[in-house]
């Protein structure tokens, strides 16, 4: 490259590194400047300072540590940062946009994942899947078994969805075939554009005693902090199932592991209050046969990663040749992320 070529610094660690470019991705990048790459797996302040001089896009990711929010006057060149995760509330200051710094993201890339992962937990829930191996594989008899697990048709049911952003309008999306009726709980929504995506607006009180599936997917903010707690949950119908691939932030935890001891509600957790979850975390007990966990998994597919970082070299390039972004961040935006 001659040395007109734009720098573009890559500010991932080799784990993220390895998840997010294939080598068609990494080609691309080499053919759009000077690519600067760490030297080492992980990245820290240090290594951010030094692959940002003369820097005019960056791409980051999880491990990329905070910008300093006077990034900019140490680089004043840099234009863009295309970041191959979601939020980008805790990686980009709101200074640097008031700087002048645009922004790009890959949420929307995550949000299929995400989605397929929460109706396969209301199909499994639903269907008594979990019960059903478990009693068999426990030496239950075979009609014994059938009997004892109900079993619920999920396009029959009502299903409530928090929040209507890239998460919350894929899981509609896949949920609106089934038949099933799609309660939204989000004061962004209106009702005509509920309408056109075949769902309808609610109340979360309503929306809670209404469904037999409810999905979690808004961000964590003062107005929504522990907006579900244990008045809520007593909303909910017996047998409801309760999903959360948001934030545990979201919930009252203690209030929620009370309602799954009791037995009256069924769960799919795949965010904690502390994570990685403590071996000894009450949500680890095998007698709680009413909740399924797993470790914040459900935005991660071997699809999800490389189109992430696909988006965000595609980004980089629109920047470069001066065309529209297609995933950019506004300054508003920032204040309504998870």
């Amino acid at each position: 490259m001659n040395e007109q070529a734009p720098v573009i610094a890559v500010l991932l660690t080799e784990k993220t590194r390895r998840m997010m470019l294939d080598d068609a991705a990494i080609a691309q990048l080499n053919a759009l400047g000077e690519v600067r790459w760490p030297t080492g797996a992980t990245v820290d302040t240090t290594d951010v300072d030094h692959l940002l001089q003369g820097a005019t896009a960056c791409l980051t990711g999880w491990g990329t540590p905070p910008f300093d929010p006077a990034a900019r006057q140490r680089h004043p060149q840099l234009a863009l940062v295309a970041h191959s995760a979601g939020s980008v509330r805790t990686l980009v200051p709101a200074r640097l946009f008031d700087d002048g710094i645009r922004v790009t993201h890959a949420a929307s890339k995550i949000a299929a994942s995400v989605a397929e992962f929460v109706v396969a937990e209301a199909l499994l829930a639903m269907r008594g899947i979990h019960r059903l191996h478990h009693q068999l594989r426990n030496g239950g008899e075979w009609l014994d078994v059938r009997a004892a697990v109900p079993q619920r048709l999920l396009g029959a049911r009502t299903v409530g969805i928090v929040g209507a952003g890239y998460v919350g309008r894929a899981v509609m999306r896949l949920l609106v075939p089934f038949g099933c009726r799609v309660l939204v709980v989000d004061p962004f929504l209106h009702d005509s554009e509920a309408a056109a995506l075949g769902v309808f607006s609610a109340g979360l009180n309503d929306m809670l005693a209404q469904s037999d599936v409810i999905s979690l997917h808004a961000p964590v903010l003062p107005e929504t902090h522990r907006m579900i707690g244990a008045p809520e949950l007593a909303l909910l119908r017996p047998g409801a199932l309760f999903i959360n691939t948001a934030r545990s932030q979201l919930v009252d935890e203690a209030a929620l592991l009370a309602e799954i001891r009791s037995g009256r509600i069924e769960a799919a957790l795949d965010v904690f209050d502390d994570e990685p979850l403590p071996p000894d975390s009450p949500f680890r007990d095998p007698a709680l046969a009413n909740v399924t966990i797993s470790p914040h998994a459900a935005g991660h597919t071997e699809e999800a990663h490389l189109a992430q970082g696909q988006a965000m070299v595609d980004e980089i390039g629109r920047l470069l040749r001066r065309e529209p972004l297609h995933h950019e961040v506004s300054r508003a935006m920032l204040d309504r992320m998870a």
